[in-house]
């Protein structure tokens, strides 16, 4: 046996999650049987889509759902060699046992760090990626409009839009963001919605109205988006932030889809395996060239990843939010 530490949820959350809905608890690992492998966790990720999961899916007492990266440290499989940096969705454990399902070997780029792999080359890259190419639908040179534009996904989508020759519009909570949207990605135009009303400042943002708008918010963001929408706009949905803590505005604004032919379609990155090819080639050459730019928010030890789940719902990331387990 082998001693590892868990990240349990203990009780569902009653609007925004506290502390005090986690534990961190010692577990022991069995030695891996014939045909498992035994991996250690070296970074995790911490996602908004995780927050939903707290109300029913994530059983109490037993790890925190999540993907991440580790390596092979003993294996009885001949899939995997000891060494191997691999990806698993095995959940918030330091240490874990596997039959390899559910595990794959990482094909990793030497240029580039691995913590791209967790995001840009990841999940939130595909789930940007796909979005926006497919099921937004994006054609060269259109007007597009991302919500939470400086997040994990939000910022990719904004990129990839800008290198396809859009005029693109962001939203973000911060000066800071809004600086970095605005000098850094180079967006067209960027709106903090916490300074301004976002209605208003949308209207005054978009001139020439929305072909797409790459949702993550929902709320007050898709009520000012609708109106802005031209015949024929899509509106990929890849979140509803804003109310996935039992808050959230109300949307009064859908009679706009009628007039305005418009399609919003829901998605989620395992809907995309077809373009995983195209998408790894195309991502590593923008992320070698400089064409897409990122930032990241790690902190600092496994029992942070409640601290890091939370602090995405009070804007504390820039970027993707990753929890550094080990070297």
């Amino acid at each position: 046996m082998t001693a590892t530490r868990q990240i349990h949820l203990v009780r569902r959350p009653k609007g925004m999650p506290v502390l005090e809905d986690f534990a961190l608890v010692e577990a022991d690992v069995a030695e891996p049987s014939e045909g498992e492998i035994e991996v250690a966790a070296l970074i995790m990720s911490v996602d908004p889509y995780m927050r939903p999961r707290l109300d029913a899916d994530q059983p109490l007492d037993q790890p925190l759902l999540g993907g991440g990266i580790g390596r092979v440290v003993r294996s009885r499989n001949p899939k995997f060699q000891e060494g191997d940096i691999v990806r698993h969705g095995a959940g918030f454990r330091e240490r874990f046992v596997s039959d390899g399902r559910g595990v794959s070997v990482l094909k990793r780029d030497p240029d580039l760090p691995l913590t791209v792999y967790m995001h840009a080359l990841g999940g939130t890259g595909l789930t940007a990626y796909g979005g926006l190419l497919e099921i937004g639908a994006l054609k060269d040179g259109e007007q597009v409009f991302i919500s939470t534009a400086a997040g994990a996904v939000g910022s990719v989508a904004a990129q990839i839009a800008k290198i396809k020759g859009c005029y693109v519009v962001g939203s973000t909570g911060s000066d800071d963001k809004v600086r970095w949207l605005k000098d850094e990605v180079g967006l067209d135009a960027v709106i903090n919605y916490k300074a301004e009303p976002i209605a208003e400042a949308l209207k005054a943002a978009t001139p020439n109205g929305i072909d797409v708008y790459f949702e993550n918010v929902g709320g007050a963001h898709l009520d000012a988006a609708l109106p802005r929408m031209n015949v024929r706009g899509r509106i990929p949905v890849c979140g509803m932030i804003s109310t996935y803590n039992g808050g959230g505005e109300g949307v009064r604004n859908l009679f706009s889809m009628i007039y305005g032919r418009l399609r919003m379609e829901g998605f989620v990155a395992s809907d995309f395996p077809h373009l995983n090819a195209a998408f790894q080639a195309d991502m590593t050459e923008w992320l070698k060239s400089g064409r897409i730019k990122y930032q990241e928010t790690v902190l600092e030890g496994f029992e942070r990843a409640p601290e890091g789940l939370i602090g995405l719902f009070e804007g504390r990331n820039i970027g993707k939010m990753l929890i550094h387990i080990a070297d």
